[in-house]
């Protein structure tokens, strides 16, 4: 029988509320075998993240002051779980285990992957599934990295001998056997390299909102859902703030062609949003979304084209102070770099020398301020007009470009505008492109 690879987030594991309805989904449908859970998140009776407390536990301990008060929130936490849902899980004894691995001066990556450790214990018990702890799935290098070779070969080697089975989110171990943990919100990508690994028919990611939305619903009111939409667009939104998914848990679903369905645990019955490959085109424009607080570099030389190696030089000293650049528009004797403000903490200056000593423009201008707003859709490469209806909205909102950027594979549009005029020029694109088929 094909499998379902289902990903449950914090807000979905809050409560025991919260893991009966998680047991009604995966009822409903025998494929869903596989479920990755991420630590209990926020609730109305619970105010704070396990993660963060135990984040918090490990600051204390390697500062050698008393955790015993944040660490007994945990753990009446994980006790209530049990007691609600009846449970015959020794929760005693694996809070012991983290408490004493907490005071033994393990890393914060280490203590914080606990929360999520303790609840898949807590949910395999609760269903009668399997555990599988993902130290003995997912393999990093001594340099952080997923190794993925490797976490496939044991994924399929121990996976499959087991029907149904629990796995806990957000970490995996280095050569030695330390715990490490992906990025913040990584429970996603443990549920995606899952899903590979297994071939599955279907990655679920069940969240508390019904999939993802066209504009930021903070921004725009009664939003548009998308129904429909591609990797790539998917990969596009995500990088510039439409936060729903981990992005990097993008790549080994699109690498092998397993769709991805983001799904509310509050509303099970309603579709989500359907991510494949080719997915169904559902109008001009899928989406978007905005990205604040970036600064531009622009550079004047005459005939810069003809002088070789200019914007290698030029990016080279962003890239020597460790500075990720998000987009270099370019004229026939101009360049501009964007980059985020966050990234140049402590550094502009730095940049600035660098830059006139090694590229010897005849003009360097700095604007901060940035905000970047992208319009992405398939269906803007077989639609002419898009690029006009863009502008005009934005003058019609009385909102000054500052600069424009087309991709080559026409599937997206960016423009930059004021950090003020953002809110205002993504709800003025929303109202041209809502309607849009």
């Amino acid at each position: 029988m094909e499998r379902i690879v289902c990903k449950f987030g914090g807000s979905s594991l809050a409560g025991a509320q919260e893991f009966q309805r998680v047991k009604e989904i995966l009822e409903s449908d025998p494929r869903r075998s596989v479920v990755v859970v991420s630590a209990p998140g926020k609730s109305s009776e619970e105010p704070f993240k396990v993660t963060d407390m135990l984040l918090m536990c490990a600051q204390l301990a390697s500062a050698g002051f008393r955790y015993d008060e944040i660490f007994e929130q945990i753990a009446e936490r994980f006790r209530k779980l049990k007691y609600e849902l009846k449970l015959s899980l020794d929760i005693e004894k694996l809070i012991e285990e983290i408490n004493l691995h907490i005071g033994s001066g393990a890393s914060a990556a280490s203590c914080a992957s606990r929360g999520e450790y303790l609840c898949a214990q807590l949910m395999a018990d609760y269903l009668g599934w399997h555990f599988v702890d993902a130290a003995d799935l997912f393999l990093f290098s001594s340099e952080g990295e997923i190794d993925e070779e490797e976490t496939y070969r044991r994924i399929r080697n121990i996976m499959p001998s087991m029907e149904r089975t629990v796995v806990p989110g957000f970490y995996g171990a280095l050569p030695d056997g330390t715990l490490t943990t992906f990025r913040r919100g990584g429970s996603d990508i443990t549920g995606s390299l899952l899903a590979a690994g297994l071939d599955a028919a279907l990655y679920e990611n069940w969240t508390d909102v019904p999939g993802l939305l066209m504009a930021d619903p903070n921004i725009v009111k009664n939003v548009k859902p998308m129904r429909h939409m591609t990797y790539p667009e998917l990969r596009e939104l995500s990088y510039m703030g439409a936060k729903v998914l981990q992005e990097d848990a993008v790549f080994p679903l699109a690498k092998v062609g397993i769709p991805l369905q983001i799904r509310s645990t509050l509303l099970p019955e309603d579709p989500g949003t359907l991510i494949a490959e080719n997915g169904v085109q559902s109008g001009i424009v899928t989406g978007i979304a905005v990205k604040k607080n970036f600064r531009v570099f622009t550079l004047e030389k005459a005939k810069m084209r003809e002088d070789r190696g200019f914007l290698r030089k030029l990016l080279s000293v962003f890239e020597s102070n460790r500075v990720t650049v998000e987009g270099t528009p370019t004229g026939i004797d101009s360049v501009s770099i964007i980059v985020s403000e966050e990234q140049l903490s402590g550094k502009l200056d730095k940049i600035l020398e660098e830059i006139r000593m090694y590229c010897h423009p005849q003009r360097l201008t700095t604007q901060p301020g940035l905000a970047l707003v992208v319009v992405v859709g398939k269906g803007m490469i077989r639609k002419k007009g898009v690029a006009a209806k863009i502008f005009t909205s934005l003058a019609q909102a009385d909102i000054n470009i500052r600069m424009i950027s087309q991709g080559s594979s026409e599937l997206s549009i960016l423009v930059g505008v004021e950090n003020e005029d953002a809110n205002r020029a993504v709800s003025a694109l929303y109202e041209t492109f809502k309607g849009e088929e």
